[in-house]
């Protein structure tokens, strides 16, 4: 399902705020009639998602009732309904929920009607209870031991009856009885927490007045995730039982446990009473009697009984739906636009498309190379915000990455004093120069030079890397056809190597043009050199003017052979005389100001040859290469076989959208509606 759709929940969550105990209808007999009519409406929304397994990603305004099993819950509902309908017995009788919609009718008749039984009204409410039963034995088994989450939803119409939508949920247990998992306390309490940690749910807290309040597993559970009473209904049970001169005032006013919408006492019918099959309407009429007599429930007897917790919880569901309804509504028409959105990337069926295959494939082709040129010219709508991508991250590879990787190299790296007096004694040969060699020049250099093409090698990779990124983000395109989106791919990968081979030709050969001619003429080489003559000329000068000369300096070692010695060869220690240390440092002077010139060089000519050769290249020929070597008859029927899941994908968002357009319908039925 669509990943939106849980937000319908936080619109609801927001709408969430009963802070009234009034359930006195409204006087006005149109708005009454208008109201009343918000509840069916949710209840078909309700079956609507439900036919889709939507239950559980959008909140619809519900009320849950939760008790343990002894707290007379399934009474409760019973005496709402009016009828005998639910399973009775020993241990967990309730191990599915029941979502129990309550729809009021003028006519006289009285059935129920199951969501699994579509088109099947039952009259007989023995026989709703056995199918209850029945239904629930089909997914739990008939052991009795385990529970499910998966819902039964019955809908009971009735003259006798308020509109009003409850979900029955399975008693609290503690102790596991017979062959219960160890875990069933725990498995009932996380399925009744799935249902009440909705801020949207109503939680109908029904707990037995002869026993300590402060003990209710009902009220526990409400407090866990309604920590400030704003959605509980409570409901205390068994008054008629409490010991003689005690009595449930304080807990009905609120005194021991505060709660915003309040609680209500009823008096249920007992066990003997069941097995007599007293009539709920008998039962009603000695409730009415007990709160009518009873000294301290005299006084709030009005506010008492089943037929006041009945208007009171019709009275708050309505109320929340009406706040709901309209963003609801709004949301519902996003979800659509949405919907249909998904069904346009996912295409027609090529059975049901006017378009011939061969304009197909041509269409496609064309959508992957704009979409792949719109990526890299940084134009594409659907750009990620999280990183860089594209041809922004191309340019990154250049300035953050390439650019600062040449800068940080230095040009006298990995040349010791020692390797450079070496190379000055070997130019000068058996003679003694005046002047600094510029043979040792040349090939100092030439070797710092050749260090600049592994860095411009791996700038380009970088940028074949990203490339590749960027063709796995245009073949969304293609993702119908998997036969196509997989020759494509690998063709464009070709095109790619194609342009990438010659490329690294082309900047070796930037590196080797560089090392052909060492140009000591070049105007920014200390304003052509002349400025560097001068500096061995001042050197020359300095030797002849007297400064002491070392006579027969001592000869450089030869580096020793590794394969000839046990241990790791070892660099010469020999002192340097004033001349060489000159001469040394000349040397290095004129290596930073050269390489500096070639390493400017290098970090133009790289980046311009990468986004002609390769960048450029791929852009403007992808659409002419693609459709020179798939766009062939032969190959339609082959590239344009879809892909069974993204057929799926489309049926199911097709069903979607299906169900959305009739929760749109549903929604507008009370478009008029002044409520």
């Amino acid at each position: 399902h669509f990943a939106v759709l849980p937000s319908i929940s936080r619109i609801l969550l927001s709408s969430l705020s009963v802070r009234s105990t009034s359930t006195t209808p409204p006087h006005n007999h149109t708005l009454t009639m208008s109201m009343n009519q918000l509840i069916p409406i949710v209840n078909k929304l309700q079956d609507v998602f439900h036919s889709v397994g939507m239950l559980d990603t959008i909140d619809l305004p519900q009320i849950a009732v939760v008790g343990s099993q002894s707290s007379g819950k399934s009474s409760v509902l019973e005496n709402i309904v009016g009828k005998d309908f639910l399973p009775r017995g020993t241990g967990i009788v309730t191990r599915r929920p029941l979502v129990l919609q309550l729809i009021h009718t003028n006519e006289g008749e009285e059935y129920g009607e199951f969501l699994h039984l579509p088109k099947r009204k039952i009259s007989d409410f023995e026989e709703i209870r056995n199918e209850i039963q029945a239904e629930t034995e089909r997914v739990t088994g008939k052991e009795g031991k385990s529970i499910s989450a998966l819902p039964i939803h019955l809908k009971i119409h009735s003259p006798h009856v308020l509109n009003l939508t409850l979900i029955d949920l399975p008693g609290i247990t503690k102790v596991p009885v017979g062959n219960q998992p160890k875990d069933i306390e725990y498995q009932i309490k996380q399925m009744i927490l799935q249902y009440i940690k909705k801020p949207n749910c109503i939680i109908l807290a029904v707990s037995p007045a002869n026993t300590d309040i402060a003990n209710s597993e009902a009220l526990k559970l409400a407090r866990a995730v309604d920590k400030s009473g704003d959605r509980t209904v409570g409901v205390l049970t068994k008054l008629d039982l409490m010991d003689k001169g005690t009595d449930a005032m304080d807990v009905i006013n609120g005194k021991h446990v505060p709660l915003k919408l309040g609680f209500v006492g009823v008096v249920l019918r007992g066990q003997q009473d069941i097995e007599s099959n007293k009539p709920i309407k008998d039962a009603l009429e000695n409730e009415a009697e007990f709160f009518k007599n009873h000294p301290a429930y005299r006084s709030v007897a009005n506010r008492m009984g089943i037929a006041f917790l009945t208007k009171k919880l019709n009275g708050i569901l309505l109320e929340h739906i009406r706040k709901c309804l309209p963003e609801i509504r709004s949301k519902i028409s996003a979800l659509i636009s949405k919907a249909q959105q998904r069904l346009s990337e996912y295409g027609v069926p090529l059975e049901e498309s006017e378009m011939n295959h061969g304009a197909m494939l041509l269409q496609l082709l064309t959508q992957f190379s704009k979409e792949f040129g719109d990526v890299i010219e940084g134009t594409n709508v659907d750009l990620t915000t999280d990183e860089l991508f594209g041809g922004a991250r191309i340019n990154h590879i250049f300035t953050e990455k390439f650019y600062p990787m040449l800068e940080k190299m230095d040009a006298c790296e990995g040349l010791t004093d020692y390797d450079i007096r070496t190379a000055i004694r070997n130019a000068k040969g058996p003679r003694t120069s005046l002047f600094i060699p510029e043979a040792s020049f040349v090939m100092l250099v030439k070797k710092q030079v050749k260090k600049l093409e592994d860095p411009s090698l791996r700038c380009v990779n970088q940028v074949f890397e990203e490339l590749v990124a960027i063709v796995d983000h245009a073949e969304k395109h293609l993702v119908r056809f998997p036969k196509l989106r997989e020759r494509t791919k690998e063709f464009v990968a070709d095109l790619l190597r194609r342009y990438e081979t010659p490329l690294k030709v082309f900047i070796k050969n930037l590196i080797q043009i560089e090392l052909a001619y060492i140009n000591t003429n070049h105007p920014d080489f200390f304003d052509g050199g002349n400025s560097s003559f001068m500096i061995m000329s001042q050197q020359f000068q300095t030797n002849v003017n007297g400064q002491k000369q070392q006579q027969g300096p001592p000869v450089p070692q030869r580096r020793s052979n590794p394969s000839q010695q046990a241990g790791a060869p070892q660099e010469p220690q020999v002192d340097m005389n004033d001349r060489e240390a000159r001469e040394s440092q000349i040397i290095k002077t004129l290596l930073k100001e050269y390489f500096g010139i070639v390493r400017k060089n290098i970090s133009d000519a790289v980046p311009k040859s990468i986004m002609h050769f390769m960048v450029n290249m791929t852009k403007l020929n992808l659409q002419s290469e693609l459709v020179q070597n798939l766009y062939k008859s032969e190959l339609f029927e082959e590239l344009l076989q879809e892909n069974d899941e993204i057929a799926q994908k489309r049926k199911a968002t097709q069903k979607m959208l299906t169900i959305l357009l009739r929760a749109q319908d549903i929604i507008n039925e009370v478009r008029d509606l002044k409520v």
